[in-house]
C-alpha cells in the first residue's frame, strides 16, 4: 500500500493524472495486488501511507524505477517531481549524497541524454 501511495503522489504531484499515468497506475495497482477499495481508497488520501525504508539495495533500487516509470508516462520530469523522488529516495533509505547521484543517473537514461560510453559504463559491460 505504501509503495503504492508513493507512485500515486509522484503521478499527482503536477496536477491530475494523464492517460498515460493513469495506464501505469492501474498497472502498477495490478502488481501490487491493491484492491479496487484500496485504489481509490489511496486515490482519495495518497499522503495516508508512509514509505515503508527498504533493507536491500536492489528493493530500493527497484522502488525508484517505479517511480521514474510513473514521472516519465509524459516523457520529462519538472522540479516538483524531482523534489519528491529525492524525498522518496531518501526515505526509502539512500543517503542524501547517493540519492543525487542516482536520479541524476536515471534522468539521463530516462530522457536519453547518455551516450555509448556512458551506457556502457552503467552497465559495467566491455
Amino acid at each position: 500500500m505504501a509503495h503504492f501511495s508513493a507512485i500515486v503522489n509522484i503521478a499527482m504531484v503536477d496536477g491530475d493524472l494523464n492517460k498515460d499515468e493513469e495506464v501505469l497506475v492501474s498497472r502498477f495497482a495490478r502488481k501490487l495486488d491493491i484492491t479496487e477499495a484500496e485504489h481509490e481508497e489511496i486515490m482519495k488520501n495518497s499522503k495516508k501511507y508512509p514509505v515503508v525504508p527498504q533493507l536491500r539495495s536492489d528493493d530500493r533500487l527497484e522502488r525508484l524505477l517505479d517511480l521514474f516509470k510513473i514521472i516519465y508516462a509524459d516523457h520529462r520530469i519538472d522540479d516538483s517531481e524531482r523534489k519528491l523522488i529525492l524525498k522518496y529516495a531518501i526515505q526509502l533509505g539512500f543517503s542524501h549524497d547517493t540519492a543525487e547521484e542516482i536520479i541524476t543517473k536515471t534522468v539521463k537514461v530516462f530522457s536519453g541524454k547518455i551516450d555509448l560510453d556512458q551506457y556502457k559504463s552503467m552497465l559495467k559491460i566491455l
